[in-house]
């Protein structure tokens, strides 16, 4: 299987749910929910003792909120992640040597 299949099948899954509203939303206020997901994740963060579903929960809205952004602006996550495929985009070691 393509390494990168999970992150493109998402990534059209979330295109075929909710690219026309967040289309019509457009790229900045689309940007702004996502921010409130990514607050909602720092609340459950600061949780204690922490929810492990919650945080998976809030973990999962802020990544479908990130790939409506990246469809937005034309961006493929897969090739977007391919980034760091071989290590550290600045020392290319894994684990990080920076």
């Amino acid at each position: 299987m393509n390494q990168d299949y999970g992150i493109r099948a998402f990534q059209r899954q979330i295109e075929a749910l909710y690219y026309d509203r967040d289309a019509a939303r457009g790229v900045d206020r689309t940007f702004l929910w996502f921010v409130e997901e990514v607050g909602e994740l720092a609340k459950e963060l600061r949780r204690q003792p922490t929810d492990r579903e919650r945080l998976q929960e809030e973990i999962g809205d802020v990544f479908a909120w990130l790939t409506t952004l990246a469809s937005l602006l034309e961006i493929d996550l897969a090739d977007a992640a391919r980034r760091y495929a071989d290590g550290c985009p600045k020392c290319a070691q894994t684990p990080c040597a920076c």
